[in-house]
C-alpha cells in the first residue's frame, strides 16, 4: 500500500508538474494485482484491481488492523466485465457499472472475474468507519431484492446543457437515503455526447475531500483536470482510468478531448451532497 501525505494549499504553488503528478495522480489501477493508495486527506484509501484469479483484500501494518474492514467501510464500482465479490462467504455478481457497499466488520473480501479474458475492473474507495452498516449490492437499474438496491429516480440527476458543453447525468450510488454508510459517498457522473466539461462552474467543500477516477476515454484522448485554490489554480493531464486526489480546499473540475465518465468518492465531516461552496467564474485565476 502506497502512503501519501496531506498537502497544504500554501505549498501547492511551488509544485512543478512532476510533483503534482506524484502527489495527486493515481495510475495503474487495473491489473491482476491489487493497487492501493492511502491518502492522509481524510484517510481515504483509493484502489483498483482487474483480477484474472481470486484476489483477497488484506489488512496490514498501514491500517493497524487484522483485516481491511475491521475499522473501515468500503465502496466498490465495477467499470469492466462481469465479476464477483465474496464477503465472508457470500458471493455477489457485479455487472458493468454495478457497485457495492461493504460494511465495517466484514473480515473476508475476495475479488474475481467471471471471464479472465474480459476481467472485471473493481474501483475501490474506503473510509474509516465507527459502526457497521449493511453490505449491499447496488445496481443502476433493474429490480431490488434481498441485499440488492437499485438507484432511485431522485438519485439520477441530469445537469448542465449541451450549449455549455457540460450536459451530464449524476448517478448517486452511496448517499443518505439510498445506501447507509458512516461517511463514504460514491457515484458516477457521465457526460453526454458533445459535452466535455465536468463540475464547471466549480466549487469546493471544506467539509470533505473528494477523489475522481476518469474512464471511458480512448487511448489518444486526454483529460485536463483543474485543481488548487480558486485564485491559484493548477492543472494535471490525465488519461483513461486514472484517478486524482482532491483536498477539501481545492476545486475539482475537468475538460476532455471527448465525452467521458468518472467515479466520484467523498469522505469527511458530512454526507450532504449539495453542501458546496460555489466559486464564481469571475473569481478563478
Amino acid at each position: 500500500m502506497e502512503i501519501r501525505m496531506a498537502v497544504s494549499p500554501r505549498d501547492l504553488p511551488s509544485y512543478d508538474t512532476k510533483r503534482l503528478r506524484e502527489t495527486f495522480r493515481i495510475g495503474d489501477l487495473f491489473s491482476n494485482e491489487l493497487r492501493l493508495v492511502y491518502s492522509h486527506e481524510d484517510r481515504i484509501i483509493v484502489g483498483g484491481v482487474a483480477p484474472t484469479a481470486p484476489v483477497a483484500l488484506p489488512g496490514g501494518k498501514e491500517l493497524g488492523s487484522d483485516y481491511f474492514c475491521q475499522r473501515r467501510e468500503l465502496g466498490v464500482i465495477n467499470i469492466g466485465g462481469t465479476g464477483t465479490i465474496e464477503t465472508d462467504g457470500k458471493k455477489f455478481v457485479l455487472e458493468h457499472r454495478d457497485g457495492m457497499y461493504i460494511g465495517m466488520g466484514t473480515e473476508k473480501i475476495v475479488f474475481n472475474s467471471v471471464d479472465p479474458k474480459e476481467p472485471a475492473k473493481f474501483y475501490l474507495n474506503s473510509a474509516p468507519a465507527h459502526r457497521r452498516c449493511p453490505t449491499v449490492l447496488i445496481r443502476p437499474a433493474g429490480e431490488a431484492g434481498k441485499d440488492t438496491v437499485v438507484i432511485r429516480p431522485e438519485n439520477i440527476v441530469p445537469l448542465g446543457t449541451l450549449s455549455s458543453s457540460n450536459s451530464r447525468t449524476i448517478r448517486k450510488y452511496i448517499v443518505p437515503g439510498q445506501v447507509e454508510s458512516c461517511q463514504l459517498c460514491m457515484g458516477i457522473t457521465s457526460l453526454n455526447d458533445g459535452s466535455v466539461w465536468n463540475s464547471m462552474p466549480c466549487h469546493t467543500h471544506d467539509r470533505r475531500m473528494e477523489v475522481y477516477m476518469y474512464f471511458g476515454l480512448a487511448p489518444d484522448d486526454i483529460l485536463v483536470h483543474y485543481m488548487g485554490e480558486p485564485d491559484e489554480t493548477r492543472h494535471l493531464i490525465l488519461r483513461n482510468e486514472e484517478a486524482v486526489i482532491s483536498p477539501s480546499w481545492s476545486i475539482h473540475a475537468g475538460s476532455g478531448t471527448h465525452c467521458y465518465s468518472f467515479v466520484w468518492g467523498m469522505c469527511g465531516e458530512n454526507q450532504v451532497f449539495d453542501d458546496m461552496d460555489h466559486v464564481s467564474m469571475r473569481d478563478l485565476y
